[in-house]
């Protein structure tokens, strides 16, 4: 609270502020809980103290100092070892202050044998570094198949735990091959030789899922699975992988990072084929529910046929036909009429349009020309064959002509046409000398002589030597 006067000096020292004692524990709860927060003690326990109400109070120490602490009910359940004075522990919790008492002390969530310290830690920084890369993402996780066609398993050929999971697959599923891929699973060769395994699986594809399995132990039995090598192979695996490691209370890097975990080999082997049991139910059940459905169905067709007959029997189709037989006669009667005008009246519009396409075809003005073009043909042909009759006739008159005043008439009636040297013809006996070669031309043939002699008209004609 605060201390006010309200008649003191304006210059005096400002109001105090007065805490309670519960008011001063709270605030310095607080401030130790949210400074501190979460921290890991190592340390021998003393004064353990275990009331009625399931809680646990004792003391850490060491050489020199101790602190309180605290244990919960619900915490507490979770501890596997046996918890006594003068142990060794190595305890996870966060500072804080029980006000009651205003008593420092530590609130433990978690505890585990000192001995363990160790490989604990090296478990959560391995686990926080890969789950900061994201190797435990649920999207990363593959799906198991329902029915594998072989399953293989990574574990020790010697150990129960393949006992144990033979066994399971047998009694679930015996139609199942399994191919085991043996390995150590304890010891420094343990994780070289399952990391090989995983690879090898996932090289030659020959199983649809892995099983990753080892019995149970403690914290150092089980390290071969804490592997980062191992945990990454698993990751890269891409076969899907389910982890059978140690117990149901133990937990492994191998089992964040698989696919599926399960608390135990023998669980692995349930997660990873059905139940041949259930399968068998399943179809007896499928059967029986399509056997159910089919008479369901059936019932319902024959109800439906039996509401469909009685409307069909209330509706006497064959009374509604027989009643409307007249009106289909007269009907038809109409329509024959009717089809009959119409087709009339469009062999009348055809006609017309015959007609006047007729009329105004130009089918006629070719046939006409067609005629008129024959005709034309007809007459040049004849006149044609006039002329050339007329000109023949003309020709042979003019050939008979011809002949009757060429020279070759008048050689065959006796007379020969006589040429000089020059091929000239001789009209006048003085353009001969004696001695001249001449040669005349019969009607039939030719000959050649030398002119011995000449004479006028009326004269004696000289012989002409051949």
């Amino acid at each position: 609270m605060l201390d006010t006067d309200p008649d003191s000096n304006p210059n005096s020292p400002p109001p105090r502020e007065i805490f309670t004692i519960s008011r001063l524990n709270r605030e310095a709860r607080v401030l130790l809980e949210r400074g501190l927060g979460t921290l890991w003690l190592e340390g021998e326990i003393s004064n353990l103290s275990r009331p009625s109400s399931g809680h646990w109070y004792f003391s850490l120490k060491d050489e020199a100092a101790q602190v309180r602490c605290a244990m919960f009910r619900q915490r507490n359940l979770q501890v596997r070892f046996p918890v006594k004075d003068g142990a060794q522990v190595l305890a996870r919790g966060r500072v804080s202050l029980y006000e009651a008492r205003g008593e420092f002390q530590v609130v433990i969530d978690h505890l585990e044998e000192a001995g363990e310290g160790i490989l604990r830690r090296r478990f959560e920084e391995l686990k926080a570094r890969l789950g900061a890369e994201g190797l435990f993402d649920t999207r990363h996780k593959k799906p198991l198949p329902r029915l594998p066609r072989r399953i293989g398993v990574i574990t020790s050929p010697t150990g129960a735990a393949l006992r144990d999971v033979l066994h399971i697959l047998r009694r679930r599923f015996p139609a199942v091959p399994v191919l085991v891929y043996p390995v150590a699973v304890q010891g420094e060769a343990a994780p070289r030789e399952i990391e090989q395994a995983l690879r090898l699986a996932s090289t030659r594809r020959e199983c649809d899922v892995l099983i990753v399995a080892r019995g149970g132990g403690s914290l150092e039995d089980l390290w071969a699975f804490n592997d980062e090598a191992v945990a990454r192979a698993i990751f890269a695996c891409p076969i899907p992988v389910v982890s059978g490691v140690g117990h149901e209370v133990d937990f492994t890097i191998a089992d964040l990072v698989a696919d599926e975990r399960a608390p135990t080999p023998s669980g692995a082997a349930e997660r990873v084929v059905p139940d041949r049991a259930e399968w068998l139910r399943g179809f007896a059940l499928a059967a029986r529910r399509v056997q159910a459905g089919m008479r369901r169905r059936l019932n319902e067709l024959r109800s439906d046929l039996r509401v469909r007959e009685q409307r069909l029997a209330r509706t006497h189709p064959g009374l509604r036909l027989r009643q409307h037989v007249q009106r289909l006669d007269e009907l038809e009667e109409r329509l024959r009429l009717a089809t009959r005008a119409r087709i009339e009246r469009a062999r009348a519009r055809h006609a017309v349009a015959a007609s006047l396409l007729l009329r105004a075809s130009p089918a006629i003005r070719v046939q006409s020309q067609r005629i008129r073009l024959d005709a034309a043909r007809r007459a040049l042909n004849s006149g044609i064959r006039g002329s050339i009759a007329a000109a023949q006739r003309r020709f042979e008159l003019a050939g008979r002509t011809l002949h009757a005043v060429s020279p070759l008439a008048t050689l065959d009636r006796g007379y020969a046409i006589v040429a000089d040297a020059a091929g000239n013809v001789v009209q006048d006996a003085a353009s001969l000398a004696a001695g001249d070669r001449v040669e005349a031309r019969l009607a039939r043939g030719r000959f050649s002589a030398t002119v011995t002699g000449t004479a006028q008209d009326g004269a004696t004609v000289r012989e002409f030597e051949r």
